[in-house]
């Protein structure tokens, strides 16, 4: 195999988003579901014969050091690979919007270079690589959308009635973005939310809980706000996803959605029920 092309990485939405506590090192104790959605970054993939990893930016310029040449190096490492990779990015996904975009297209290198220089790893394997990249990482190796607990490494998939249905959804990213770290650090950070079942979840989806984050995120970026209301002038509900700044609606009926303020994303995106790289690694299916 000399080359991989048009591999996908899903952005996700955070459907609730729970802060149960706070742990002794400073990490938060959560509970989400995370969904994927068909808004997403595209990947390709040529094989290198010098061992080097190189990055082509096909649209947005990311950083000089970005997640996905952070995974194919710890892959190349952890692998004992002395073939490299020439990696180009189609970044859609914007950046600090609560959507996962880089740690999903972390997940799909892992993906991806695990097929192209045949190391043929397990699912559990490129687990245990991409926590280390980012807690968000392992969601989107899975491949299904899930109910997450613990500071992230707690995956459960969504069984029985609390599967979701398709639907679809407005996701407005404003041009603002947002820092997680600095939400996180907020002293009026609701960090004592109750333990929620998914049993619970299971009877509303949708229109469950709440985003623990974002009345903290509105007063840092004041576009999260605007956009939750904007949407509202629409007849659409909206919450933040993650820390923020995207906010999404479900769309039960047809909503104009023109005429919002410029520089504003503004997508009608449908769920996944399973990710489009799913099978990709043995043991994808694990629970």
């Amino acid at each position: 195999m000399r080359a991989l092309y048009d591999v996908p990485a899903p952005a996700k939405l955070n459907l609730f988003l729970h802060i149960l506590g706070q742990r002794v090192d400073g990490y938060h104790l959560l509970q989400s579901v995370f969904m994927l959605i068909d808004w997403c970054d595209v990947l390709h993939f040529e094989l290198r014969t010098d061992g080097r990893l190189s990055r082509e930016d096909l649209t947005t310029p990311l950083p000089p050091d970005d997640l996905v040449l952070r995974a194919a190096r710890l892959l190349q490492q952890e692998g004992g690979v002395a073939a490299g990779a020439h990696i180009g990015i189609a970044k859609q996904v914007p950046a600090q919007a609560g959507m996962g975009g880089g740690s999903s297209d972390a997940a799909s290198c892992l993906l991806a270079l695990n097929r192209l220089w045949g190391l043929d790893l397990p699912l559990e394997r490129l687990e245990a690589l991409g926590l280390r990249l980012g807690a968000d990482v392992p969601f989107f190796l899975r491949g299904h959308n899930a109910w997450v607990e613990g500071v992230g490494e707690r995956i459960l998939p969504l069984e029985g009635d609390a599967v979701l249905p398709a639907a679809r959804f407005a996701v407005v990213k404003p041009s603002a973005g947002l820092d997680t770290k600095s939400i996180f650090l907020s002293d009026r950070l609701k960090r004592d939310s109750p333990s929620a079942r998914i049993a619970g979840f299971a009877a509303e989806h949708f229109g469950f809980g709440r985003n623990d984050l974002q009345p903290v995120a509105e007063t840092q970026c004041s576009d999260v706000r605007q956009a939750i209301d904007w949407l509202a002038t629409r007849g659409l509900s909206a919450r933040m996803t993650g820390s923020g700044s995207a906010v999404f609606a479900p769309m039960p009926h047809e909503a104009d959605l023109t005429g919002a303020p410029s520089g504003w994303q503004i997508r009608q995106c449908n769920n996944l029920g399973i990710h489009p790289l799913a099978g990709w690694a043995s043991n994808q299916n694990k629970g």
